[in-house]
């Protein structure tokens, strides 16, 4: 069905819904197009999800659903995804510094020719830590993508909804709605957009949240670490050849044995070390599968809500 879809994850934002919600409903009325404002409450403790329903009364447009607990953002997009109607999936955050008026702009770059189409800030509005672990995270994205656009990916997203059947039968706990968008299409764009202050608290990602994320994500959607783990082992197999060669023309030259306990006990160290962070890495990926066959979902939806509070 032609039109929009606005899925937007909510976690302890109840301040900036109404406003979010006001300007996207300017937004939509200007596109003219049949459109659904989608908010996935994943897990707030502030009161978001009464604000939601509160919203669906006076908002046509908008749905809401509430999970049963804190899975992550990616999940609840994941989630709202799943549920869209039309053909076009835009998603945003709900802190207001995506602003929405910029969405006709990610719309008419998906005209050309393109699946996804990336709002990516002109300037980030972050401490330097969080820049830091956020181009950390693109980085590991870029591996798993396999796409240069991974550089320029953001939370602020256009594309086609069609690409869900792509990941349709996903069900891992998980989830980077930026690595599935991969399994879909390889026509990747992106937009300079605007990224102001935001308005209300504090971003709930911290360096140590996206460094763990870079980590999950190198781990659950590439073999980089293991090929990484691989070059070190090599590595350290040219270090023990060069020592054994350095041993033996000592003893050739000076007819002696290599003396030192330190010299010994580093090269014990040394090793030792490679050898753990390849087994830890391998542990990981062990860990991956131990998880996969539990079959964990992704989410689990405790309530639903449309328009005029009609529950589901």
């Amino acid at each position: 069905m032609h039109g929009i879809s606005i899925v937007i994850p909510v976690y302890n934002s109840v301040m900036s819904l109404e406003k979010l919600a006001v300007r996207l409903d300017v937004v939509l009325r200007d596109l003219a197009l049949p459109s659904e404002i989608i908010m996935v409450n994943d897990g707030s403790r502030d009161g978001s999800w009464d604000e939601i329903v509160r919203l669906c009364g006076r908002f046509p447009t908008l749905r809401g659903l509430n999970m049963m607990r804190n899975y992550g953002q990616h999940n609840a997009l994941l989630c709202g995804i799943r549920q869209a109607r039309y053909d076009i999936t835009v998603t945003i955050d709900d802190d207001l510094q995506h602003p929405p008026e910029e969405i006709p702009r990610l719309l008419a770059e998906l005209g050309k020719n393109c699946d996804v189409v990336y709002g990516t800030p002109v300037a980030e509005q972050h401490g330097f830590l969080r820049d830091l672990a956020s181009q950390m995270t693109k980085l590991a994205l870029q591996n798993a993508m396999g796409a240069s656009t991974a550089r320029r990916v953001s939370a602020f997203r256009v594309f086609r909804t069609q690409l869900r059947d792509a990941f349709s039968q996903y069900r891992g706990s998980f989830v980077s709605i930026d690595v599935l968008l991969t399994w879909g299409t390889t026509r990747f764009s992106a937009v300079p957009v605007k990224h102001v202050e935001r308005p209300y608290g504090a971003s709930n990602y911290t360096f140590l949240k996206l460094f763990i994320h870079a980590m999950n994500m190198m781990t659950g959607f590439s073999v980089l670490p293991l090929q990484l783990a691989s070059m070190v082992g090599f590595a350290m197999t040219l270090v023990g050849l060069a020592i054994l060669g350095y041993v033996l023309g000592r003893y050739a030259i000076y007819g002696g044995t290599v003396p030192g306990f330190s010299f010994l006990a580093s090269l014990i160290s040394i090793f030792s070390g490679a050898q753990m962070f390849a087994l830890g890495i391998i542990g990981e990926y062990l860990a991956r599968v131990h998880f996969r066959s539990l079959d964990r979902p992704s989410y689990a939806v405790r309530e639903r809500l449309s328009a005029k509070h009609t529950q589901s």
